[in-house]
């Protein structure tokens, strides 16, 4: 079976946010940022390599029935989202980081990008944008916080300090 095409928006309107996870290996949390993105407007931008298959099957199994209203798109590496992205403003969140996700300025149109469950964002990626990579701060007992729970509080903060959605009460 084929992978299904990406959901893609004729709308001249550009997306609110654009949330990208990097190589991404659990389809039940890409499901639920998938659907974070939907309730706000964002498009979600996928990098390879995946820990899952995107196929009808895998997408039913992950509870994503709403999967084909979510805009996204997958791109094979770095720099292929770059070439896509442009020079949107982007933020980096990893448990490294040394401001919290509060003190950033979100605007409409930036790009927020987390790492994947297993191995975070990397090393190389990160050591030059270390004034653009952000924390949910916890406690020292706690190793890190769930990859769909961290993009939703994220997300959730970037529309708080937009001002709200377009289009919403």
């Amino acid at each position: 079976m084929s992978e299904p095409a990406p959901a893609t928006n004729d709308s001249p309107v550009t997306p609110f946010l654009h949330v990208v996870l990097y190589q991404p290996d659990i389809p039940q949390n890409t499901g639920n940022v998938g659907r974070t993105c939907l309730a706000v407007g964002a498009k979600l931008w996928l990098i390879r390599p995946l820990g899952f298959r995107l196929d009808e099957r895998h997408l039913r199994r992950a509870g994503m029935d709403y999967w084909p209203q979510v805009e996204w798109e997958v791109v094979e590496d770095w720099a292929a989202l770059l070439e896509r992205l442009g020079d949107r403003p982007m933020w980096f969140f990893s448990k490294s980081g040394r401001r919290d996700a509060w003190q950033a300025t979100f605007q409409a149109g930036d790009v927020l990008v987390f790492g994947s469950e297993t191995r975070g964002l990397p090393a190389a990626l990160l050591e030059s944008r270390t004034a653009h990579t952000l924390r949910l701060p916890m406690r020292p007992a706690v190793r890190s916080l769930n990859l769909a729970s961290t993009a939703t509080a994220v997300v959730y903060e970037a529309v708080r300090q937009i001002g709200g959605l377009p289009g919403t009460d």
